[in-house]
């Protein structure tokens, strides 16, 4: 039969010294040193990736619309006109933010008038079925449409899209830097 004081002397030498503790506490907090860091990246790498990929579907879009509108970017020509028979007309003007943003966004024919509801002449589009998308570093989507017919160079980090009707290109509105040290305007 055991006693019962060396039953508690054994539960006793179960347990943890101090010190042991205070090692583990410190090993943790190495390797807790040594991880977030990683993840901060992690997030700017995903911001970047997502720039990309949002880059890629404006590209794609734009290039869609101009191979069913007879050769004409969105905003080369007016978004109004009176060709829709269900829904409300389009209103963006020739060269602008909003006829580029209804041209990519909602039903259009093939002149490139556009109009809330389908129909017979309107099968063409949406292009962007979720809207213009945000960019990921400063979560703007406002549209700046040029006509430089050059390669588009943004002058502040403002945010958003810079668009040029002549070439179809579109870029990121920014003059900012990535993580490696490259201009978000060349992605």
């Amino acid at each position: 039969m055991r006693s019962f004081a060396n039953s508690a002397a054994r539960t006793i030498q179960k347990g943890f010294t101090l010190v042991e503790l205070l090692i583990v506490v410190i090993i943790l907090a190495i390797l807790a040193a040594i991880v977030i860091p990683q993840f901060s990246s992690a997030t700017v790498d995903a911001q970047e990736a997502a720039l990309d990929s949002n880059l890629n579907a404006l590209r794609s879009a734009i290039e869609l619309y101009k191979a069913q509108h007879s050769g004409k970017y969105p905003a080369a020509v007016a978004a109004t006109g009176a060709t829709c028979t269900v829904g409300a007309a389009g209103t963006g003007a020739i060269y602008t933010a909003q006829a580029f943003i209804e041209q990519m966004t909602i039903y259009s024919s093939a002149t490139g008038t556009t109009c809330t509801g389908a129909d017979p002449t309107t099968l063409l589009g949406p292009y962007l079925r979720k809207g213009i998308p945000p960019d990921p570093i400063t979560n703007s989507s406002a549209v700046v449409v040029a006509n430089a017919g050059t390669p588009l160079v943004p002058g502040a980090a403002t945010g958003g899209w810079i668009y040029d009707y002549k070439t179809g290109e579109i870029v990121m509105n920014s003059n900012g830097l990535d993580s490696k040290g490259k201009a978000f305007s060349t992605h």
